[in-house]
């Protein structure tokens, strides 16, 4: 029997193109922080090939959901990753689809002439 609900719509998303990192300026990052585990690593790779839910990319790495879920919740926690969509699955349950939200990270180390770049309004 097939659902009346949509399993997996096409996601219509574009990430920005770059952002940076300063390194000892004035605003302190956690980017450097949630990158240094593995397994983040692994889910911005999954996610850099095709939006995806937490299960989609937990079965690519081999990882549990429980596990993808906390390094999604981190990774949006820094803005390297957003909801783009919503999916359901084969029994109407809803699922958060997930993007990347750059395309390049760019890392910097400030020297005390150097000045924060301007951010996008809707980035922290």
């Amino acid at each position: 029997m097939s659902s009346a609900l949509p399993h997996q719509p096409s996601v219509e998303y574009t990430p920005e193109k770059q952002t940076d990192v300063v390194i000892g300026g004035e605003t302190h990052s956690d980017i450097l922080q949630v990158l240094s585990s593995d397994t983040a690593q692994e889910i911005m790779a999954t996610l850099k090939r095709e939006p995806g839910t937490a299960s989609d990319v937990a079965t690519a790495i081999g990882q549990s959901i429980q596990n993808v879920t906390y390094h999604l919740d981190r990774l949006r926690d820094v803005d390297l990753v957003t909801p783009v969509g919503t999916w359901y699955s084969e029994k109407g349950k809803e699922m958060t689809v997930y993007a990347l939200t750059i395309e390049e990270l760019v890392v910097q180390f400030a020297d005390s002439t150097h000045q924060e770049p301007e951010r996008s309004p809707d980035r922290r």
